[in-house]
């Protein structure tokens, strides 16, 4: 007798979709402060007002959850480019691999799409900002992205590299966070594609890397 695989609740999966959906829009549109577990329930369709601590748990454990279903993507992604990288390569394609998948897979998305919002409020919470950071440093992808970085800065004090490191992710998110509003509002300049933000963000993101420093004080720690 041969043991098949067990079978996949689709209601079960179906609703915590709904509830991801309905928890990143909310979050995106309102802020984490301003959502309760009960309003997403209610958003997402469901009757029983405690479906999200059935499926979830915590707000913190659905914030997470949110933020993994696209962390997930976005480092296949990364990963992939990162894999394209030649020996010897130069900072740019680096920084390349830093951006690109980001808005390679926002432009997947369509529009409208609420995740680059969405991750702007959780980056805002501090307490939600240090556990989906720490997530995404744990992932495969992004680690390799940050060696092929580090080779290229270690002429940089560790604590100017720390700080443009943060400079450069708040720079990513906050600039993809504005194309996706202006995306869904529709008030985009129509030439502004996503692959026009990775072209202006790769260039930015290179230069505040490559920046000499001109202060002393600012290489300390």
């Amino acid at each position: 007798m041969s043991v098949g695989r067990p079978r996949v609740n689709t209601r079960s999966v179906a609703t915590r979709e709904a509830i991801l959906t309905a928890a990143e829009q909310l979050y995106a549109e309102e802020g984490l402060a301003a959502v309760s577990n009960r309003s997403v329930s209610q958003a997402a369709g469901q009757g029983n007002i405690a479906a999200v601590n059935y499926h979830f748990g915590t707000r913190l454990d659905l914030v997470r959850a949110v933020m993994a279903r696209h962390g997930e993507a976005v480092d296949l992604l990364r990963a992939r480019h990162a894999s394209e990288v030649a020996e010897g390569a130069d900072l740019r394609a680096w920084v390349r691999c830093l951006v690109r998948p980001v808005t390679e897979h926002l432009a997947g998305l369509g529009s409208p799409s609420w995740q680059a919002r969405c991750m702007v409020q959780v980056l805002t919470d501090p307490v939600t900002r240090n556990l989906v950071t720490e997530d995404a440093l744990a992932r495969p992808g992004l680690a390799v992205v940050i060696r092929g970085l580090e080779r290229h800065l270690a002429g940089l004090p560790a604590g100017v590299r720390r700080r443009r490191g943060a400079m450069a992710r708040h720079l990513i998110t906050h600039t993809c966070a504005e194309q996706e509003r202006d995306l869904a509002d529709e008030t985009a300049v129509p030439s502004q594609t996503w692959s026009d933000t990775a072209n202006e963000l790769e260039d930015a993101v290179y230069g505040l890397f490559a920046a000499p420093i001109t202060h002393p004080h600012t290489q300390e720690a």
